[in-house]
C-alpha cells in the first residue's frame, strides 16, 4: 500500500531543495522526527541518487521523498542570443575571467535513468516539478507503493494532476522560494498567495493538498491546515539548520539580512525563480539570458567562484518571501518547536 499524508506524526514536509540544501542528514531527521524529509534530485546523476537514498535509509526508517524537475524539450538558441546573455554576464567584473560557453545537448538530465535508483531503493514518496511525467512512470510508481505528488500553481494544472493519477498536489503559493512550478516557462502564472491556493484547489479537488509557500513556524503549518491542507511544505524554514547543505554565504544572508527582501528573477537559470535580492540578480534585471535550462548551466561557472569565495552577491540564494523568520537550530530541534508551535496554534483555533 501506497505511503498517505495522514500517517505523517507531523503534518509537515521538509521540501526539496536541489543544489546542495537537502543532504541526507536533514532529511533522515526531518523523516525521523514525524514529517517527510525530502532530496532535490532536479540535476543529479542517477549514482549521486542512489548514494543518497542509500545514506538516508541508513539514518531513518521514517519516510523519504525524492523529488525531480520534469523538463522539457528546448531548441538551441540562436547564435545572436547565445552572444547576448554571456555579454550580459561579462558584465560583472566577477565573470571576466570565467570561460563563459552555450552549452551543447543534452540539456538536461534523462528522467528514465535518473528514476532507476528509485525504483531500486523505493523511498515512500516521488514528487515532481514543471509538470507531470510521462502516464507509465506513475504507473510504475503505483506497482511499486510509491505515492506521487506535483507541483501545481494554478487550479488548472491542480486538476490535469488530478486527473493524471497523482496521490497528491503540491499547492505553491507566489512567497515560495526557488523555482515556480508553472508546467511551462512561458504560462502566464496567477501568482496566488498559499492559502488562498489551498482553499481554492481543497475545495476543488478530490486528492490531498499539500500546502507550499512562505510558512516558517507551527502557527503557519495550523493556518493551511485549516484552510484545507493536509501538510505543509517548508523549505527556508530548514535552510538554516545545522544538517543543511545550503552554503555559509546562504545561510549568514538569511539570518543577518532581513530587509533585502527576495525578487523573482530569470537570471540565474531561464526561468522564474524566487531569491534573496543581490547583485547578481541587479545585475541581470532585464538583460537577455537563454532559455531553461541551457542558462542555470551557463552560470553555473561564475556561481561556483561565488561559492569558492564565499560570496553571497553573486550566489543563487533561493528563499521564500518569510525567510527573516528562519530559526538557526539542528532539524530534530526545528521538528520539535515546528510540531510544539502547531498544536498549540491548532488548540487555540478551536478554542
Amino acid at each position: 500500500m501506497a505511503f498517505s499524508l495522514d500517517k505523517l506524526r507531523v503534518p509537515i514536509i521538509q521540501a526539496p531543495m536541489a543544489g546542495g540544501p537537502s543532504t541526507p542528514a536533514l532529511v533522515a531527521a526531518v523523516a525521523q522526527a514525524g514529517g517527510l524529509g525530502s532530496f532535490g534530485f532536479a540535476y543529479s546523476t542517477p549514482q549521486k541518487i542512489s548514494d543518497d537514498l542509500a545514506a538516508a535509509k541508513r539514518l531513518t526508517t521514517g519516510p523519504v521523498n525524492a523529488n525531480f524537475f520534469v523538463f522539457h524539450d528546448v531548441p538551441m538558441p540562436s547564435v545572436e542570443l547565445q552572444q547576448q546573455a554571456i555579454a550580459a554576464l561579462k558584465k560583472m567584473p566577477e565573470a571576466q575571467d570565467l570561460r563563459l560557453a552555450c552549452p551543447q545537448p543534452p540539456f538536461f538530465p534523462d528522467l528514465n535513468a535518473q528514476l532507476e535508483p528509485v525504483w531500486l531503493h523505493r523511498p515512500a514518496v516521488l514528487t515532481f516539478h514543471f509538470g507531470l511525467p510521462a502516464p507509465e512512470v506513475l504507473a510504475h510508481a503505483r506497482i511499486l507503493g510509491i505515492a506521487v505528488g506535483v507541483t501545481a500553481t494554478c487550479l488548472a494544472e491542480a486538476q490535469a494532476i488530478e486527473a493524471g493519477g497523482a496521490d497528491f498536489v503540491v499547492a505553491q503559493g507566489i512567497e515560495a522560494g526557488g523555482h515556480r512550478g508553472t508546467f511551462h516557462p512561458d504560462t502566464l502564472d496567477d501568482d496566488l498567495p498559499t492559502i488562498a491556493l489551498v482553499r481554492e484547489l481543497s475545495s476543488s479537488l478530490s486528492i490531498p493538498v499539500v500546502a507550499a509557500g512562505g510558512l516558517m513556524t507551527g502557527s503557519d503549518v495550523a493556518l493551511a491546515i485549516a484552510a484545507g491542507a493536509s501538510a505543509a511544505q517548508l523549505g527556508s524554514a530548514f535552510l538554516c539548520c545545522d544538517e543543511s547543505g545550503a552554503s555559509p554565504a546562504h545561510k549568514h544572508f538569511l539570518l543577518t539580512k532581513p530587509t533585502r527582501g527576495t525578487q523573482f528573477t530569470h537570471g540565474f537559470s531561464g526561468r522564474r525563480a524566487q531569491g534573496l535580492r543581490n547583485q547578481f540578480i541587479d545585475a541581470m534585471h532585464g538583460q537577455p539570458h537563454l532559455p531553461f535550462p541551457l542558462q542555470n548551466t551557463l552560470t553555473s561557472s561564475l556561481r561556483q567562484h561565488a561559492l569558492q569565495h564565499n560570496d553571497g552577491e553573486h550566489q543563487s540564494l533561493w528563499a521564500g518571501r518569510a525567510y527573516a523568520q528562519a530559526r538557526p537550530m539542528s532539524a530534530t530541534e526545528l521538528m520539535q518547536l515546528l510540531n510544539q508551535e502547531y498544536m498549540e496554534a491548532s488548540a487555540s483555533m478551536q478554542n
